[in-house]
């Protein structure tokens, strides 16, 4: 009975190791989402964006650029300055939030990357929807 009961502890035991190795090694995922999917003009938008799972010291997503398309003919971009970096030491940030402005109507697909230089490392987008007219015109 005991046997029964330590196989299935030291079972249970490299399961969770397993897992916790697969969280280590797997690249986190870019989501993005906007607070508000339809408006109308003038429409401030604020996005969110979260990097999910892989470990925080994921090397390749360390201190990169953050890129918006706003997909209205403007894009935003952010380049931090960050330490080097350092294995186990160094942690990539996880979330990242811009708010923005959408003066005309239209069905608008924003853009999120994540780059290194001029290299896009991991990419979101999601829609809105802008209806009708400027209430200032």
């Amino acid at each position: 009975m005991w046997s029964v009961a330590i196989l299935m502890v030291v079972m249970a035991s490299m399961v969770m190791l397993a897992t916790a190795r697969q969280t280590e090694t797997e690249e986190p995922e870019l989501r993005l989402r906007a607070t508000t999917r339809v408006g109308f003009p003038p429409a401030e938008v604020l996005f969110i964006a979260e990097l999910r799972g892989g470990s925080d010291d994921h090397e390749p997503l360390y201190c990169a650029s953050v890129e918006w398309d706003w997909d209205d003919g403007t894009v935003s971009e952010r380049i931090p300055d960050c330490d080097p970096y350092e294995p186990g030491v160094s942690e990539m940030r996880r979330r990242f939030s811009q708010r923005h402005t959408f003066q005309e109507s239209g069905t608008y697909e924003v853009h999120l990357n994540l780059k290194k230089r001029d290299e896009v490392i991991q990419s979101a987008r999601t829609s809105i929807e802008i209806r009708g007219s400027s209430r200032f015109r």
